[in-house]
């Protein structure tokens, strides 16, 4: 297939581009670019790049293509509440007007970057993908509109899907420092603790990136019955864990101890999933990583790429801080979220 795999170049994009070029599909990346420079190690070459945005594009632009791969997205909560309406216009009517301008281009199959997020506060018991939206936060809400607006565009020639990807972790060309798994590994290699700013008892889903670039892989090569305008909760039921069970793994590996910031209280955002639906119905989706394996790595490749405290507090690995850069030096307008 010819795919076009937007944000490809960020902290997931980096790694899934290279798993769908080895297995043989033609890809073409198309980024705003709001993170080139913010390397982890080296990023994926040989294929073509494009720069813009997603509330650009049009049907030539996609003219040719087979299924896109929708990364692109104001990638986190604290982002999100910079300003709550265009992180709407980005995540929610970006990736509707990337949909519609996929089918106006004769593509066939729309494969959305959704997070299981959009559950918010979900209660005990694990969610499945029947369960109810119940966001708590602007990025949570975006997902929920765009998967409502993706849906309405299903038809027999078009088949959006919807990848709610639980909270990734794992090394990345282009890192993030800004979610758990990351950052307590991250805090406990440059600072030499690990530092929860909760009381660590909310439940979060987790899942490597190699293993939501493996997901995408599946449902791209899926038959078209078995992915048409269907949601998958991606990750693994082992991997569904309180934030204190994290925390006490990353001591454990590491040899640093827990501490919890002054004044640190239960995250509202708390949430179990259930992953029985893409176990049971894509047979290919074989997830490979634990959370243990994943911190592992983490303290390696800080180790092996000198990761330091400015670094890893800073633009260079947090995504805020990046654009909150952009901003300070005139380069990115944070009431429409595009570059100057």
């Amino acid at each position: 297939m010819r795919v076009l795999v937007d944000g490809d170049r960020g902290y997931i994009g980096a790694v899934l581009v290279p798993f769908v070029q080895a297995a043989g599909h033609e890809v073409v990346g198309l980024d705003v670019g709001w993170y080139d420079g913010c390397d982890f190690g080296v990023q994926p070459e040989g294929y073509e790049q494009r720069t813009g945005d997603i509330r650009d594009v049009t049907p030539a632009d996609l003219d040719g293509f087979d299924a896109v791969i929708h990364l692109a997205a104001i990638s986190n909560d604290p982002i999100g509440h910079l300003n709550p309406e265009a992180t709407y216009a980005v995540n929610a009517h970006g990736a509707i007007h990337m949909a519609k301008t996929a089918k106006a281009a004769g593509v066939h199959r729309f494969l959305f970057s959704s997070s299981c997020s959009l559950y918010g506060a979900a209660g005990d018991k694990p969610v499945d993908e029947t369960g109810r939206f119940n966001p708590v936060t602007p990025y949570g809400v975006s997902k929920a509109k765009a998967e409502e607006g993706l849906s309405r565009l299903a038809h027999d020639d078009f088949s959006p899907v919807y990848l709610r990807n639980a909270t990734a972790y794992g090394s990345s060309p282009r890192l993030r420092a800004d979610i758990v798994v990351n950052n307590l590994t991250g805090t406990a290699f440059t600072q030499g603790n690990v530092r929860l700013q909760s009381d660590g008892s909310p439940w979060r889903p987790l899942v490597h990136i190699e293993d939501i670039s493996r997901a995408f892989l599946a449902l791209l090569e899926a038959p078209r019955e078995v992915i048409h305008n269907q949601a998958f909760n991606v990750g693994r039921d082992e991997d569904v864990v309180q934030i204190r069970t994290i925390a006490e793994q990353v001591s454990e590996i590491t040899g640093a101890p827990v501490s919890f910031a002054e004044g640190a209280g239960p995250d509202t955002r708390n949430y179990q999933v259930d992953f029985t639906k893409i176990r049971s119905q894509v047979p290919a989706y074989e997830p490979q990583w634990t959370v243990p394996e994943g911190i592992r790595e983490i303290w390696k490749d800080a180790g092996d790429r000198g990761l330091t405290t400015t670094d890893f507090e800073g633009p260079r690995y947090v995504r805020l801080r990046q654009i909150q850069r952009l901003a300070s030096e005139g380069r990115l307008d944070l009431k429409d979220l595009r570059l100057r």
